[in-house]
């Protein structure tokens, strides 16, 4: 059987957002240069980036109460939640010159604006929240959210929530209509047809076997055909992982010493889908509750309008679960082979130390149908178990690593893993993910092509207004920015609740 040999200049594996996202980059930035992407799957956007397999908020920490913690002194921290947003800004003006260049079309198939609600039940929690926008509200990037402990205006603002609520608890929420639902899945689709007609190469059913140096410091990838059963090897100077939890043991192949000490632990999700139109229609905003007592971040319960398919939809979720497979359709076997004799310890000391997450996962694997019920009634008082149907989300595996906090931590997060020389990098992590793809990908380029940086920046500039510059510290900057992206994504109109 012969095989194929083939010499490019950079290989991207994963046709997902993050290297649909870098790709775009690259092509503006070096077009000269040569792309190959390889996907195991049919088709692009179809694992972590996948419209159905994650929540689709446009995470700017609008709404996310995890991005502010509580000091000891009772003071708010909201620099996390500042940070996340100046990296969500950068996503918006990419997506916008992107529109402004017509090299994606329709941005509305991808954007639509969406208010981000905060809602909290109890006294402690109303007063953490109040605190929380009053530290908010003095950054320009939080400008135009609201506060109300108000029944009556919360009945106007999330009808369907209050309907039916019998408890006499104090109830808060804030509301910002600046937010956004993103399908990254259409964008994903949108970014590779783009790419596609750059005569980027991109391979789909290609399944990666192995990654190894090459004498002259090149990579060589060794590549299953799925269709043709044939075995092809291509050769860059510069490989990008960005396979979703698939990008693990493909960093392990690669031997580089930052890939050593490095774990992945599985975490799955399954969402509930509102199937009843009268009761969607009611209503219109992403709202994110607190999460439970020894719960992961990601598990934050949210109730969220989405736009699938340019159809609105309804999603109450996630509740976790586990699986030892990295990705959707991995194998049974990915998290026990990702354990190797360098990163073993680290394994072992994250399951000792993370004995409240393992429990709460496991209760939430033995979770009946009445059990989830209960958990969406905490939103939704009246809703009826009828109106509603389990979907399987995506599968995201949190990185685990020896840090200053001890060995085998698990971040929460998203992390670039790269090469000292920069040949290669891989993307690891979860939330918030696919929001700040853009600043992950600007990260990338900075750690892998320094010696480019100068020539590349006027033009990073012109894609991304703000490269380099703080938003929350420019506030005519951030009014300008955030004007024209408005504009140029289509998010100023806004939708009536019908209640």
């Amino acid at each position: 059987m012969s095989s194929i040999q083939k010499k490019t200049d950079v290989i991207l594996i994963g046709a997902g957002v993050m290297s649909a996202t870098l790709g775009s980059l690259l092509k503006e930035l070096a077009p000269e240069w040569e792309i190959t992407v390889f996907e195991k799957l049919a088709s692009a956007g179809e694992e972590s980036s996948n419209e159905w397999n994650n929540a689709g908020t446009g995470h700017a920490a609008l709404c996310e109460l995890n991005y502010t913690s509580e000091k000891t002194d009772g003071s708010v921290d909201i620099s996390k939640a500042v940070n996340i947003n100046e990296q969500f800004q950068l996503s918006r003006q990419f997506w916008s010159f992107l529109v402004n260049s017509n090299l994606i079309r329709n941005p509305q198939d991808f954007i639509k604006p969406i208010p981000h609600m905060s809602l909290v039940i109890g006294e402690q929690d109303v007063t953490f929240l109040n605190k929380r926008f009053k530290a908010l509200s003095n950054v320009p990037l939080f400008q135009g959210m609201e506060f109300s402990d108000d029944p009556e205006k919360l009945k106007e603002w999330i009808p369907l929530i209050m309907e039916g609520r019998t408890s006499n608890e104090p109830i808060a929420a804030t509301k910002i209509d600046s937010g956004t639902d993103v399908n990254f899945g259409a964008l994903t689709r949108m970014l590779f047809d783009h790419l596609q007609s750059k005569n980027v190469e991109i391979k789909y059913k290609h399944s990666i076997k192995n990654i190894k140096r090459t004498s002259d410091g090149s990579w060589e990838v060794k590549v299953h055909n799925l269709e043709s059963g044939k075995i092809e090897y291509h050769t860059a100077k510069f490989i990008f992982i960005g396979g979703g939890g698939g990008s693990l043991p493909l960093l392990q192949r690669t031997g580089i010493p930052e890939s050593k000490h490095i774990g992945g632990f599985p975490v799955s999700g399954l969402f509930m889908v509102c199937n009843n139109p009268k009761v969607v229609e009611q209503h219109h905003a992403k709202v994110y509750g607190k999460a439970k007592l020894g719960a992961p971040p990601m598990s934050v319960p949210h109730l969220d309008t989405r736009y699938i398919g340019n159809k609105k939809a309804l999603l109450f979720g996630p509740f976790a679960g586990f699986s030892p497979k990295f990705l959707k359709t991995g194998s049974n076997l990915d998290l026990i082979c990702s354990v190797k004799p360098n990163n073993l310890f680290t394994m072992l000391a994250a399951g000792a130390k993370e004995m409240a997450l393992t429990k709460y996962l496991i209760q939430q694997v033995m979770l009946s149908n009445e059990k989830r019920l209960e958990e969406l009634r905490e939103f939704i008082p009246n809703a009826k178990i009828e109106d509603w149907e389990i979907v399987i989300a995506g599968q995201r595996v949190q990185v685990i690593k020896d840090t200053e906090a001890g060995k085998g931590t698990l971040q929460f997060g998203t992390e670039v893993v790269s090469a000292a020389d920069g040949s290669v990098a891989a993307l690891l992590g979860a939330s918030p993910g696919a929001s700040t793809a853009v600043n992950v990908m600007l990260e990338v380029l900075e750690r892998c092509f320094p010696q480019h940086m100068k020539e590349w920046e006027p033009k990073i500039k012109e894609m991304i207004p703000s490269y380099g510059v703080s938003l929350a510290e420019n506030p005519e900057l951030f009014q300008e920015i955030h004007d024209s992206t408005t504009q140029t994504l289509g998010l100023g109109e806004k939708e009536p609740i019908h209640g």
